[in-house]
């Protein structure tokens, strides 16, 4: 069996894979790491392997415990991965980025692919048919956004995320929610639209913890998987693994 552990802004996500079936899944705060990875490998015995990747400091705690009940790998930028990188500044390419991208390139060979990643950040990452990183963008996500008009300005309340009545809000609050969430919206189908005038065999992958509200809305097809990158991080581990 298979830990695989993500280290975002914010949270820690994890799972636990037998070969590429998801057995169990768990969200929590930093602060709770080792206890509750802890108690992970209490539930799962049969744990050999782990893979981890962190988009800020590594936890050494975290990691002294990861090497001492499993084989561990860290996927960073000295990893092996599956696609050509073209970024013009590939050391400061997240490693989060990277792990999806190598998702992707697996999981949908031979094709153009689309990675929006909708959390803290909102980060659009394309691999083309030949397996070329050209690079992407990287936006404020919704909580981003609904603190900067609230930290930002003198009046403007600070909200949690609602689902907008009419695309005109009719009162400060529904303004805000609709100037959020509709703003988030159509900026991403604008650029999925703007990737689907110049490569027309286009695969869209939206995920992170917004995906499935932001799926219920967007206009354009796209295949919505909100653990898609802890996925990634188990077909990476394998990829690695086979070509160390």
């Amino acid at each position: 069996m298979l830990l695989a552990i993500d280290v975002g802004n914010t949270r820690i996500k994890v799972a636990v894979f037998e070969k590429h079936t998801f057995l169990f899944q768990d969200v929590f705060l930093k602060e709770e790491a080792v206890k509750k990875t802890g108690n992970i490998f209490k539930n799962f015995p049969q744990i050999t392997e782990s893979v981890f990747s962190s988009v800020g400091k590594l936890d050494e705690e975290l990691l002294a415990l990861l090497q001492k009940t499993s084989k561990l790998n860290i996927i960073s930028s000295e990893s092996v991965f599956p696609f050509k990188n073209k970024y013009a500044t590939p050391k400061t390419l997240g490693v989060d980025r990277m792990v999806l991208a190598s998702g992707a390139t697996l999981v949908y060979p031979k094709q153009n692919r689309l990675i929006i990643d909708a959390g803290t950040c909102i980060t659009y990452d394309f691999v083309d048919e030949k397996d070329t990183y050209l690079g992407g963008a990287i936006s404020p996500g919704l909580r981003l956004r609904y603190e900067a008009l609230h930290n930002y300005t003198a009046k403007l309340p600070l909200l949690t995320l609602e689902q907008p009545q009419n695309f005109i809000g009719n009162s400060t609050r529904e303004s805000i929610h609709s100037g959020v969430v509709n703003g988030i919206v159509n900026e991403i189908d604008g650029f999925i639209n703007q990737y689907r005038q110049q490569y027309q065999d286009l695969t869209v992958i939206l995920t992170g913890g917004d995906a499935e509200f932001l799926a219920k809305n967007i206009k354009n097809t796209i295949f919505a998987n909100s653990n898609f990158l802890l996925e990634s991080l188990n077909h990476i581990h394998h990829y690695t693994i086979n070509n160390d």
